[in-house]
């Protein structure tokens, strides 16, 4: 696809009092998971050396209160030029069929670019997925993770017009929430920092989330101590999420539960052993049967 933009762009600009939107947006929020960010971040990796951004789908579904919860994501390639845009259409709607295959309930929910912000060029890749489902999803990652936090926007589009004449393309950005459990934030923790020596392995991320629980015991010790020495004001919610924490504790004699660690422990080395095991067998095996084909 390839088009010449006539648009101008408006970012986070409400319409004035002579100007109507059309099309306004009933979206409430975009609930994101970290497969997304994680697709986004290794297609920009790969992308060509002279693409300045990649731009992709956005797949997902649209919950009853119009949130669009978007879970999965593909790249499609295209060109920029200074006025014009070309998008792999073939290329998208092949993907497109080879992902319904495997999740025929997820669908088309708008799509996602590289960069700070919107640009003239965003205007027509948006018109492009407008007509491929309605009021598309515009979602926009900082993969340079500026100030080592990685800005993650979303935007909606409407047309600004004046009586039958279009001015402007107009998006307005809606609230993301970005869904994570714990061993994926640390994921994206770690793809946050700009320059990683290494990822750290098992021991290590234990000895890491070890470091943040003792933390937070200790800021419960503190608030506890602060409370009953009449420095802090009671919170009933507070102490009932003390309560449930506490209660979810197993009631072990300390013994059985350093034997209970240290048999897990040992089963994790167990494997890593035998992992190792099995790649040195693997590559001896290749490079036996490489030598038996020389001879």
């Amino acid at each position: 696809m390839a088009a010449a933009s006539e648009h101008t762009v408006l970012q986070f600009v409400a319409p004035s009092s002579t100007a109507t939107a059309t099309a306004t947006t009933s979206v409430l929020t975009a609930r994101i998971h970290p497969l997304v960010i994680f697709n986004v971040c290794d297609c920009f990796v790969r992308r060509p050396d002279s693409a300045e951004r990649v731009i992709g789908t956005l797949l997902g579904s649209i919950l009853p209160d119009g949130t669009v919860d978007i879970r999965n994501s593909y790249a499609v390639p295209h060109n920029e030029f200074s006025d014009q845009v070309a998008v792999d259409i073939d290329y998208h709607h092949n993907m497109l069929a080879s992902h319904l295959k495997v999740n025929p309930k997820e669908i088309i929910v708008g799509w996602y670019s590289t960069g700070a912000g919107v640009n003239g060029g965003s205007a027509l890749i948006h018109e492009f997925y407008a007509r491929e489902v309605t009021n598309p999803i515009h979602l926009t990652v900082d993969t340079g993770f500026t100030n080592g936090e990685g800005t993650i926007k979303a935007f909606v589009s409407s047309n600004l017009s004046l009586g039958d004449r279009q001015l402007a393309a107009q998006f307005q950005e809606i609230p993301v929430d970005l869904r994570m459990v714990d061993a994926e934030r640390v994921g994206f923790n770690v793809l946050k920092a700009t320059s990683v020596d290494k990822l750290p392995n098992d021991l290590e991320g234990m000895e890491l989330t070890m470091e943040r629980l003792l933390t937070l015991i200790n800021d419960v010790y503190k608030y506890v101590d602060s409370v009953v020495e009449g420095q802090t004001a009671p919170d009933n919610n507070i102490g009932r999420f003390i309560a449930d924490a506490v209660a979810s504790l197993p009631k072990l004699p300390p013994q059985v539960f350093d034997d209970l660690v240290n048999d897990s422990l040992q089963d994790q080395l167990l494997l890593l052993y035998l992992s190792s095991i099995t790649r040195t067998q693997l590559s001896l095996a290749e490079k036996l049967n490489t030598a038996a084909q020389m001879l």
